[in-house]
């Protein structure tokens, strides 16, 4: 256990060192939206099973319409899902339509636009290649190939891969169960009364948001008051849990208990403090098999926390692989001055201009300041001991929103 100030890029790495896999459980294709697959999924049919017509039209031997126009006899009609009895042989034709499955003896689909009919007689007016029109057996998959890979987090293009596969169900991983305790004498529920120095909870309710949407199940263990003995018996909730969760009581104050709380039934504290702005309080640790991450009591504080450790530690667990935070690039909007030794994480409004995007971070970065966060796109880091930029000046930013992780 350390109390120095530890860099965020190895503080998350011992958080992600520490975690174990879900299990995997089987979801039936309607629930697997949105699960992470816990095992490769090869096909368990060849797509499509047999040679089949790409358009309506007439099934014939490329070498009756070589040369056109030609007088063909009409023998027969196949519909999707049906079948040709018999042979295509020279001079004959068989009525096709879309995905019905190719005649023995037919190479090619002349398109019914190419033709006129007169009772048993087609007449073909444009000519088609060997092989026009025709979708090949396979041509989409074959039986055992593998389409779709462990760590995949399921779209609904993936669910209606996985039932052209012929898979009804899908082994994915099991969602994280959370345990979120906040804490405060001053914090209050939406809607209950407060005296006038009441503050309303949020930090639960964003990071239910942040767990559910980076594929993790939340549990809301409620709100604990600054007694070591209440955070002591409300953080046994999260005994069964896969891992826990405290907003508030993480720094150096007087009121600041939780370290102590959860030491008094079992926490091994790892390491506590990060260099980072917002966020410094983070402590991460164990409760018993239980990984703990304890979060400021700010709620900006507590949510850029959940987005730069709760959700990869999310995503260590379900096996994604999307462990670290996506960084990009963008210009600076306005002038920043020189950093201290701690990693700041600016949230900031993103705009694109031509052909650059530029980030401009908002003047106030106070982190209780929730309503900005709201309407920030991202968030600018500066890493520690970052000489002054100007505006124009090249910066890295993480996204808030993108669809992944959406805070």
């Amino acid at each position: 256990m350390t109390c120095e100030l530890m860099p965020v890029a190895d503080a998350r790495a011992r958080i992600l060192a520490d975690l174990q896999a879900m299990p995997a459980e089987p979801a039936v294709l309607t629930e697997a939206h949105g699960r992470v697959l816990a095992e490769d999924v090869a096909a368990r049919t060849t797509q499509p099973p047999l040679a089949v017509s790409a358009m309506d039209g007439y099934a014939v031997r490329a070498a009756d319409v070589a040369s056109v126009p030609v007088a063909l006899n009409v023998v027969g009609a196949v519909p999707a899902g049906g079948q040709h009895e018999g042979t295509i042989g020279p001079g004959e034709a068989v009525r096709i339509f879309t995905g019905a499955p190719l005649p023995d003896g037919a190479d090619t689909i002349v398109i019914q636009e190419d033709t006129e009919r007169d009772g048993d007689t087609v007449t073909v007016n444009e000519g088609a290649a060997e092989g026009r029109y025709v979708r090949k057996a396979g041509l989409d998959f074959a039986e055992g190939d593998v389409l779709l890979r462990a760590g995949t987090t399921l779209s609904a293009r993936d669910i209606g891969l996985a039932a052209a596969m012929d898979h009804p169900w899908l082994k994915v991983s099991r969602r994280p169960r959370v345990a979120l305790l906040a804490t405060g004498d001053e914090i209050f529920l939406p809607g209950e009364r407060r005296g006038p120095t009441g503050i309303v909870s949020s930090n639960t309710f964003a990071l239910e948001g942040l767990v559910r949407a980076a594929g993790g199940e939340p549990v809301t263990l409620g709100i604990a008051p600054d007694d070591r003995a209440a955070i002591s018996a409300m953080a046994e909730g999260a005994r069964d849990m896969d891992m826990l969760v405290t907003t508030g009581g993480a720094s150096v104050g007087e009121h600041d208990l939780v370290r102590d709380a959860l030491g008094d039934i079992g926490l091994e504290l790892d390491f506590w403090q990060i260099a980072m702005r917002p966020g410094k309080p983070l402590m991460f640790g164990r409760l018993g098999d239980v990984p703990m991450l304890g979060f400021p009591g700010n709620p900006v504080s507590s949510t850029v926390c959940g987005v730069l450790f709760l959700a990869p530690a999310l995503a260590q667990m379900l096996g994604t692989g999307q462990t670290e935070p996506v960084r990009e690039t963008a210009v600076l909007g306005v002038d920043l001055k020189e950093n201290d030794r701690r990693e700041d994480y600016l949230r900031s409004e993103l705009a694109r201009e031509g052909d650059r995007l530029v980030a401009t971070p908002f003047s106030l970065q106070d982190s209780s300041n929730f309503a900005r966060l709201t309407r920030a796109d991202c968030l600018v880091i500066r890493p520690p001991q970052a000489p002054a930029a100007k505006s124009g000046d090249p910066v890295e930013f993480i996204r808030l929103g993108d669809g992944s992780i959406r805070i």
